[in-house]
């Protein structure tokens, strides 16, 4: 990575962080003043839309800067393990949770239980695999497809017992829904965020020493097995949170695509890691914009622009991807 894109990729890290910790925070926890929605109306009405005079938007917005930042920053960690499909199935993993939980609470439609109820699920599944997967001495395809099928088959059967779940859109839980982010929503993706952030700082040279060498590691009597369990239920914390604008089907994708594109032009494990969240964050934004212009689904355009990210990495390197082996 040469020098200008380096400090312009920092000065944009800056710049979310900023904004995360300034704006959405307060947005999420409800300490925003009422003279910021005002405001921001205002300036929108003078662009020539209403879109920020709508609370739900400023809950999808805040919702999405959350997932561009969590996404790849557990992506990067998961992509150079060779671990990129353990997101897919926490995903289908989710899904029968959250199918579980709609037939418990049949009737009261979208709730934060859901996503209570998907993230129990979603741990299981991640454990379910970390299990498996010492049983047959790798992260291999067998426990994965084992996992992602069997909780995704479990799913169809809970909505077939809760007679189609009536009250509920399932097509929002697979494919996402803007409308389904409500205010306890938005608190509980902070929440989410906040955990996965402050562990990840916590644990950020355990997890990279085991990333790298993990029989070095084990060597040096680091706990390998807890830190890949801390992992996977990151992982399964940042896929709950990011299923309610992205949906089941395609919420793996941001764990991925964002640090496929990052990797081509990175120098380094940290480079890759601040790269992705940039590149996360311009898909996820680009993309809920996008759909509101032309009324299409948030969770495709946000994983069509990411994957638009990466070609234009491909094209612009000359490669399809290596990870970068420095730190």
């Amino acid at each position: 990575m040469n020098r200008a894109l380096e400090v312009a990729v920092r000065a944009s890290v800056g710049a979310v962080a900023a904004a995360a910790v300034a704006v959405f925070l307060p947005i999420a926890f409800g300490l925003m003043p009422d003279r910021f929605f005002g405001a921001s109306c205002t300036a929108g009405e003078a662009l020539g839309t209403r879109l920020a005079c709508y609370r739900f938007m400023w809950n999808t917005i805040t919702v999405g800067v959350f997932i561009g930042i969590i996404g790849p920053m557990i992506g990067t960690f998961l992509v150079h393990r060779e671990m990129a499909l353990i997101g897919e199935t926490l995903a289908h993993t989710a899904f029968a949770g959250v199918a579980f939980g709609t037939l418990l609470f049949a009737g009261t439609g979208w709730d934060v239980r859901l996503l209570l109820v998907a993230l129990g699920a979603a741990i299981v599944g991640a454990l379910g695999v970390q299990a498996l997967a010492k049983r047959t001495g790798s992260y291999g395809d067998v426990p994965i497809a084992i996992v992602l099928t069997g909780s995704f088959a479990l799913g169809t059967l809970f909505i077939d017992l809760g007679g189609g779940f009536a009250f509920v859109d399932i097509n929002s839980y697979l494919f996402g829904n803007i409308s389904i982010t409500d205010d306890r929503s938005v608190t509980l993706m902070a929440l989410v965020s906040l955990a996965v952030v402050v562990v990840v700082s916590l644990a950020y040279k355990q997890l990279l020493f085991i990333t790298f060498d993990e029989r070095a590691a084990r060597v040096a009597r680091v706990p390998v097995a807890g830190y890949n369990g801390l992992l996977i239920v990151l992982t399964a914390l940042v896929i709950v949170g990011s299923m309610q604008i992205l949906g089941v089907i395609l919420v793996a994708a941001m764990l991925v695509v964002p640090v496929a594109a990052a990797s081509l032009v990175a120098g380094s494990f940290r480079e890759t890691l601040y790269t992705s969240i940039v590149v996360g964050e311009f898909a996820v934004l680009s993309g809920l914009v996008l759909s509101w212009l032309f009324e299409l689904r948030p969770g495709g355009t946000i994983v069509v622009v990411a994957i638009a990210c990466y070609l234009l990495a491909v094209v612009r390197t000359g490669r399809t991807g290596s990870a970068p082996t420095s730190h």
